[in-house]
């Protein structure tokens, strides 16, 4: 397509001769598990995030899997989350034996209900599970005052300001679109309790410290050297990457793109993950998008309260309004670090005449 929807490409460029240099070291160390990377990332990343202790994982998924094992939350128990976010979430705690209970969404930030939230708590709720979806901050404050431990699903959402401070553990996928990615599957147990970051770090080598005592049923779930290697070649540039990613979120506002969809709201902690507006004539928009070669997605337009392998829940049509109408009208377009102001104006352009509106201003 002429306008992708993400050029990770064009990010790690710049960096190919670095990656080169520090893949040839892990090449001639011969370590390639759980080795001087992977410790070193893990200090690097819990020195940026401002928190005591990381694990490296195999990917973001496992690492919400491990969370919960660290906490004990298992059958019987009941996890809150929202239904507008990638299956990963619910299907990491149904894993686990325990229940997704979905929360409805704030129809402007997209993110959990507080109030709705607070309606959904029983006796048996372990955990709130918010997502910082597309890179937006969840409302930490407001959910931490309800008295549930919270674990922050942060696979989208890698240096945002207080992302990862609020709960008692925050995830993050290191998937190749991400805000900070790998080349490749990766993930990250980020724990503001040390219990927490030593349980996890146990359970993702088998329940073992040394591979010669087992204390726990465990997995087989580690980050590995080349990744890591490559993860610490990106983590110093998340910043100035998130501010580009910011800055043209702006240029989007500027080319008056509000004049015929809803933009997502630029709260100062936002990082842009992706660049998602709202529209009713949500298809017609694609249409004229795809027309044009310009990539964009609509993303959990089934969500999860409705997905085949969640029925047994309970939950129909019209249970979560806004969560619903959210799955109708979200609308992705290009997004990433370096994004041509020219491209912008393309995809601004093409996006009003098919609105019937004139050409970007």
């Amino acid at each position: 397509m002429r306008i992708p929807l993400n050029d990770v490409k064009a990010q790690y460029t710049p960096l190919l001769g670095e990656l080169r240099d520090r893949f040839a070291d892990v090449l001639d160390s011969g370590r390639f598990i759980l080795g001087p990377n992977v410790k070193a990332f893990e200090e690097e990343a819990a020195a940026y995030l401002g928190v005591s202790k990381t694990v490296g994982v195999a990917n973001g998924t496992d690492a919400l899997v491990l969370v919960l094992d660290a906490l004990g939350i298992g059958p019987g128990d009941e996890v809150i989350c929202p239904a507008f976010t990638f299956y990963a979430t619910a299907e990491a705690i149904a894993r686990r034996g325990a229940t997704p209970v979905f929360a409805d969404i704030d129809p402007v930030s997209l993110n959990l209900d507080p109030r709705d939230t607070a309606e959904r708590i029983t006796a048996r709720t372990r955990a709130i599970m918010p997502v910082h979806l597309f890179g937006r901050p969840a409302p930490l404050r407001e959910l931490s005052e309800l008295g549930v431990p919270i674990i922050e699903d942060a696979a989208q959402a890698f240096g945002a300001p207080g992302v990862a401070t609020t709960g008692v553990a925050s995830t993050f996928s290191f998937y190749p679109t991400k805000n900070l990615f790998g080349l490749g599957d990766g993930g990250l147990v980020a724990a503001t309790d040390d219990d927490v970051a030593e349980r996890v770090r146990m359970l993702r080598f088998h329940g073992s410290r040394d591979k010669v005592d087992f204390h726990f049923v465990g997995y087989n779930s580690r980050l590995d050297e080349l990744q890591a290697a490559a993860l610490r070649v990106f983590l110093p540039h998340v910043a100035s990457w998130n501010t580009a990613r910011r800055e043209a979120a702006g240029r989007y506002e500027e080319l008056g793109l509000s004049d015929v969809c809803e933009l997502p709201v630029d709260d100062e902690g936002h990082v842009y993950h992706m660049y998602v507006v709202r529209t009713p004539e949500r298809d017609q928009l694609a249409a004229a998008l795809d027309e044009a070669g310009i990539a964009n997605a609509s993303y959990y337009v089934t969500p999860l309260h409705l997905q085949p392998a969640l029925r047994f829940l309970g939950y129909g049509e019209g249970s979560l309004p806004e969560t619903e109408r959210a799955a109708r009208e979200n609308l992705a377009l290009p997004m990433w670090p370096g994004i041509a102001p020219e491209a912008q104006e393309d995809i601004v352009t093409t996006v009003r005449q098919a609105a019937g509106v004139h050409a970007a201003r």
